[in-house]
């Protein structure tokens, strides 16, 4: 058979041509970050953009390395490895040591995604595993927040949270560390605009929210995942008396129901599943702030929420068309 023939040869049906794939998918969410990662840097400095470059590239390299001893095809060039590093810098303190970041890459990308068989395989957002690793090894350092000159100091100082002066900066306490210790906490437009202390990337809920949209508009993301999460934080905070403006700026809310619950292989399939699972999310978040001796719950509450994600996917599939519920199809 010459060539000529040969290009007369088909594949089955159906035949679809589709600009988007996983590249691109990814290459739209790093974009939809940007705006977080500039306020960072605004906020921080420069250490922002030389934490964010660790962890990118550090989760690239074990990414391609991993892919090549396993014999597997290499998948570098999907982004997908671009954009753990990015979630998962967004996750720790802007002064964390920069090989303690490098550990955390290698957490997320080589235990969490490539030894589950890569990407779609995992069972959690491996940025998020990551970050809890992290904190759980190294608690100092992952509570260690920096106040920089951009930040007001008097709010801290007044309640008595800030510790010893640093090379760096001063560290001091978050607004949910504030909360859980019954303080004044900053202004919501404190939050909403990025002017207080925190991980790198949630001290701006303006940021993330302009992230977002983005995404929405470009139909990355579903939107059922991030109102489910946030409107039952919001639901849970008013019945039990406190802000909900607040705790939807505060800590990781943000972040985690826009960046991280949508992640496509750890979250639910149907809108059913995807509402139950933002749902979970945001009660779980909210009993672990409230009654927990720890001030932030978005990161175990996304963790649990993702184990049960199969289930919460067995618990509302469709059924097939023709089919009664529970019936042999004949």
């Amino acid at each position: 058979m010459n060539t000529k023939d040969s290009q007369l040869i088909v594949s089955s049906a159906p035949h679809i041509v589709d600009p988007v794939d996983t590249a691109s998918i990814m290459k739209d969410v790093v974009l939809a970050l940007m705006p977080a990662l500039a306020v960072a840097v605004y906020v921080f400095g420069i250490r922002a953009l030389l934490l964010v470059a660790t962890c990118v590239g550090t989760s690239v390299l074990f990414e391609g390395v991993t892919r090549k001893m396993l014999n597997r095809p290499q998948t570098i060039g999907d982004f997908s490895a671009v954009v753990t590093g990015v979630i998962l810098s967004y996750n720790l303190p802007v002064s964390i040591p920069l090989w303690m970041a490098a550990i955390g890459s290698f957490v997320a990308i080589v235990v969490v995604k490539q030894l589950f068989g890569g990407l779609g395989q995992n069972f959690a957002n491996p940025a998020l595993v990551g970050r809890i690793v992290l904190f759980t090894s190294f608690s100092t350092a992952m509570t260690s927040w920096p106040l920089t000159d951009r930040m007001s100091s008097v709010l801290w100082e007044a309640n008595g949270l800030v510790a010893e002066a640093t090379t760096d900066a001063v560290t001091g306490a978050t607004p949910l560390a504030l909360f859980a210790n019954a303080k004044d906490v900053p202004a919501n437009l404190d939050m909403f605009l990025g002017t207080v202390s925190g991980s790198m990337g949630e001290v701006s809920a303006a940021a993330l929210l302009l992230g977002g949209a983005y995404l929405l508009v470009k139909k990355v993301i579903d939107p059922a995942i991030p109102a489910a999460f946030l409107g039952t934080v919001a639901v849970m905070a008013v019945a039990m008396g406190f802000d909900p403006i607040f705790h939807m700026c505060a800590g990781g809310a943000m972040l985690g129901a826009i960046f991280m619950a949508t992640d496509y292989a750890t979250s639910p399939l149907t809108t059913k599943g995807k509402i139950i699972f933002g749902i979970g999310c945001g009660f779980l978040t909210m009993g672990i702030r409230v009654f927990a001796s720890y001030p932030e719950g978005v990161s175990f509450a996304l963790l649990l929420m993702n184990i049960l994600t199969p289930h919460i996917d067995k618990w509302t599939k469709l059924n097939i068309h023709g089919v009664p519920k529970g019936g042999e199809k004949s």
